[in-house]
């Protein structure tokens, strides 16, 4: 039977879920995921230099995950942004950049604790929102369907539910069982969004969660891996299928859909790690080839993939060179082809434009 979207969900079940949350349809959708998932930490594990790799698709992340929430800012804008080479950053682009500091606040809390907490969420949403509003204490929060007006979910609408209902849910993720991961992913990141526990930013906190979650069940090293390209594409099932628990306990489906969206994205993922690996190999032959050989280093390369646009003040600020002989790098790699420049205010920025155009697909 549907509930009334428009009455708080005091009653929202405990963990674990009353119902067959390992049916052959799932576990089979597990196994899938599993192993494109240990793929990916496999490869990942090979590579000297991953933390060039984390700064790009962690950008890729924080972009897709905020136009879920309607967050919209284009990859110019915030390259922009990180090469400090705007006045002002506009308000979406500031928000997406406060999601790449909240995904890092989570990551280092999780390895020094240990454990994922009620805490660490809070910590998580404050660095997003940029307040310390915490848990929500007052009614009055409401999900609304934006086409027609009306009222689909009304979350938990009380301090002491709300407080009962989380320290449920982090028992449920710190515990050990015989459950797969991946499942308890998919139950987790349901009950999150079902407690709704903040005024804002709770679909973004959530989808921190689902890799952090990952992490502390050594599924995954570093923060690597992110659903928000594979929801935003199936973006109304992902919303029909969480009320779809909600109304008739459709467990199955809303799991098996998370597993496919870690078994697809943990692909993609991997493929376009790949790619930027490959671009990384061949700029570092070509510029080893075609510079001289006082200019070339690998810790220059490494400069230009840890994100698109550079600048002289980087180069400088990484010990690699003083400001003009920095310029003339920056220079010698746009002759051969490497980097493109463009004015922005009064300083010269270099785009490695391939790399651009790697994370734009």
């Amino acid at each position: 039977m549907k509930r009334d979207g428009s009455k708080p969900n005091n009653d929202l079940p405990l963990l674990p879920p009353e119902a067959d949350i390992e049916t052959k349809t799932i576990l089979n959708q597990a196994i899938r995921a599993n192993r494109e998932l240990a793929r990916l930490k496999g490869y990942c594990s090979l590579l000297p230099n991953d933390s060039i790799l984390l700064s790009s698709i962690i950008l890729k992340e924080a972009k897709t995950s905020s136009e879920i929430e309607n967050i919209i800012t284009t990859q110019d804008e915030l390259y922009k942004a990180l090469a400090d080479s705007v006045k002002e950053i506009d308000v979406e682009t500031k928000e997406v950049l406060n999601y790449r500091s909240a995904i890092w606040t989570g990551f280092n809390e999780l390895k020094e604790k240990g454990f994922l907490s009620t805490n660490i969420m809070i910590r998580i949403q404050n660095e997003l929102e940029g307040n310390n509003a915490g848990i929500r204490k007052l009614p009055g929060t409401t999900l609304v369907n934006q086409q027609t007006g009306e009222s689909v979910y009304t979350p938990p609408d009380n301090e002491e539910s709300i407080n009962r209902l989380l320290k449920n849910l982090e028992d449920y993720i710190n515990q050990t069982d015989d459950i797969d991961p991946l499942i308890k992913m998919a139950i987790i990141h349901y009950q999150f969004e079902s407690i709704h526990p903040f005024y804002d930013g709770n679909g973004r906190t959530g989808r921190i969660i689902n890799v952090l979650y990952l992490i502390l069940k050594e599924l995954l090293d570093k923060p690597i891996l992110y659903l928000s390209d594979y929801i935003i594409k199936n973006k109304n099932r992902y919303y029909d299928l969480l009320q779809n628990v909600k109304d008739k306990n459709g467990w199955e489906a809303w799991v098996i859909y998370m597993l496919k969206a870690v078994e697809i994205t943990s692909v993609e993922t991997l493929k376009m790690i790949s790619s930027i690996v490959d671009l990384i190999n061949e700029t570092t032959e070509k510029c080893k080839n075609e510079l001289p050989k006082t200019t070339y280093s690998k810790e220059l390369i490494d400069i230009l993939f840890i994100q698109p646009y550079t600048k002289i003040e980087f180069l400088v600020n990484a010990n690699i060179a003083e400001r003009r002989t920095a310029s003339k790098y920056l220079k010698q790699l746009e002759e051969i082809g490497v980097l493109e420049s463009f004015k922005s205010w009064k300083e010269t920025i270099y785009v490695n434009k391939r790399l651009y155009e790697l994370l734009k697909g």
